[in-house]
C-alpha cells in the first residue's frame, strides 16, 4: 500500500519562499506521474505542478515561474520550491502519485499552506 506525507506547510508573509516535501513509502523507484495539487478554501483541488515520467513538468499558469517541482533518482520524493508567495498561493497542498498509467491515483493527507502579513 502506498502512503504519501507532505510536510513543509506553515505561516508565511507574501513574497517569502516556502519549501514543500512529499516521501512515498512503498511505491516502486519510477512513477507515470507525481506532483502536488492544492485547494483553496471554497474552492476545487487543482494542479499545481507534475512530474511525469521522463522527467517533463508542468505547472499552474498561476504558480509558473515562481513554483519548482523536482525528485530525485529514488523517484520516492518530489519537492515544491515555492517562491514569491502570495495570499492566493494560502491552500492545503496535497502530494499526488499516480505509479502507472493504468493505475489509481495516491494522494498525502494534505499540509496546510497559509500567506498572510
Amino acid at each position: 500500500q502506498v502512503q504519501l506525507e507532505e510536510s513543509g506547510g506553515g505561516l508565511v508573509q507574501p513574497g517569502e519562499p516556502l519549501t514543500l516535501s512529499c516521501a512515498a513509502a512503498g511505491s516502486s523507484s519510477s512513477f507515470f506521474r507525481m506532483g502536488w495539487y492544492r485547494q483553496a478554501p471554497g474552492k476545487e483541488r487543482a494542479m499545481v505542478a507534475i512530474i511525469i515520467s521522463g522527467g517533463v513538468t508542468n505547472y499552474a499558469d498561476s504558480v509558473n515561474g515562481r513554483f519548482t517541482i523536482s525528485t530525485d533518482n529514488t523517484k520516492k520524493a518530489v519537492w515544491l520550491q515555492m517562491n514569491s508567495l502570495n495570499v492566493d498561493d494560502t491552500a492545503l497542498y496535497f502530494c499526488y502519485l499516480r505509479p502507472g498509467i493504468l493505475s489509481s491515483a495516491y494522494w498525502g493527507k494534505g499540509t496546510l499552506v497559509t500567506v498572510s502579513s
